[in-house]
């Protein structure tokens, strides 16, 4: 039997999403119908939404949720009804050649629900992310439900399935940031403050926060930044090294997905520093480095796919943190809106004027 639910869609390429009636199919093998409780609203939403990912519209939108597990399909052993969760867009396969090879966090196959969500009149829903949770229910592979401490308030654990897990995996995971080491962050939205909440509990000694809104400078500290740098005013390259001794960062962290920024990003290490590259960047976007600097700087340029975490693991670990003290969680949550206001939460999250919106059900 299919659930009759409302659900926020993308029916073309720029155009205002729109609430409408989706239903949502009982799970089959493998697969977990979970009723949302809150989703926060992702700039990757918006990206669909563009079609910046691809043009496979219409898309249900939002990935970046908690909620509770209504039912599960045939062999299904991860979760169970009742179960308290968060989704994320990772559910490695176990086969695949990373998986093989003990890296289940650069998961090559990853699992999505079989089966379509779809319009009323039969049209077939793309989940943004294999998820689709800006809904009353939603459709999932068992492996992207993630159980986690009840206690934890939807609002705020439902960010650790995207920004705030890609933010800190960029510090902590990906950049492997010591205790002692420099950090510099570029862009302070969400992911940009997860990275900095991520270096702080990693034991950074110095971490630089680079923007040009001062707002989402004063945001930073909040999280643990030590200095700040408006990039409006001031060229990030050389403030990082006036900050460093004249050396540079020993980690720096680009959360904007753009080739200016990730040049800084390059440009501000020092001798073997890592860069982390954890913005997402539009796909027509390029970047053009001298050879001789690539080479001669040394160290590493990474990609950070999803903070390379493993949601398994990392999830509860991160909401241990949160329900203990040490990652405050509640301050990303900058309001909390209804289904129908996600079209004005984008222009609020374009504007800057938010850390994240999230929808609440």
């Amino acid at each position: 039997m299919a659930h009759e639910v409302r659900g926020v869609v993308a029916r073309e390429k720029g155009a205002p999403v729109s609430i409408e009636t989706v239903l949502v199919p009982d799970p089959g093998p493998g697969e977990a119908l979970v009723r949302v409780q809150a989703c926060g609203v992702c700039h990757t939403d918006l990206h669909y939404r563009e079609g910046a990912i691809n043009d496979e519209f219409p898309f249900l939108l939002g990935h970046e949720a908690a909620g509770v597990v209504e039912a599960v399909g045939d062999g299904v052993g991860e979760v169970e009804p009742g179960d308290y969760v968060i989704l994320a867009w990772r559910a490695p396969c176990g086969r695949c050649r990373s998986c093989r090879r003990g890296r289940p966090w650069h998961c090559f196959d990853s699992r999505n629900a079989r089966q379509s969500m779809t319009l009323a009149d039969g049209t077939p829903l793309s989940p943004a992310l294999g998820i689709g949770a800006f809904a009353e229910r939603t459709l999932v592979a068992s492996g992207q439900a993630v159980k986690v401490d009840p206690a934890a308030r939807p609002e705020a654990a439902g960010l650790v399935g995207c920004g705030v897990m890609a933010g800190l995996g960029a510090a902590m995971l990906t950049g492997n940031v010591q205790r002692g080491d420099t950090v510099a962050v570029f862009g302070c939205g969400g992911v940009g403050d997860a990275a900095v909440a991520g270096a702080r509990i990693a034991g950074a000694s110095k971490i630089i926060a680079i923007d040009l809104d001062p707002r989402k400078l004063e945001w930073a500290r909040e999280f643990g930044a030590t200095d700040t740098i408006d990039a409006s005013t001031a060229d990030p390259v050389e403030g990082v090294r006036a900050l460093t001794d004249g050396n540079g960062a020993d980690v720096c962290i680009e959360a904007v997905g753009h080739p200016e920024v990730a040049k800084q990003a390059f440009f501000a290490r020092d001798l073997a520093g890592t860069l982390v590259q954890v913005g997402v960047p539009d796909p027509t976007m390029t970047i053009e480095l001298p050879m001789i600097e690539f080479f001669g700087r040394g160290g590493a340029l990474k990609p950070s796919w999803y903070g390379d975490c493993l949601p398994s693991r990392d999830f509860p670990m991160l909401i241990d943190m949160y329900l203990g003290g040490r990652l405050d969680l509640d301050r990303f949550v900058s309001e909390t809106i209804a289904l129908d206001e996600v079209e004005d939460a984008f222009h609020k999250m374009e504007r800057g004027q938010v850390l994240r919106s999230v929808v609440v059900l």
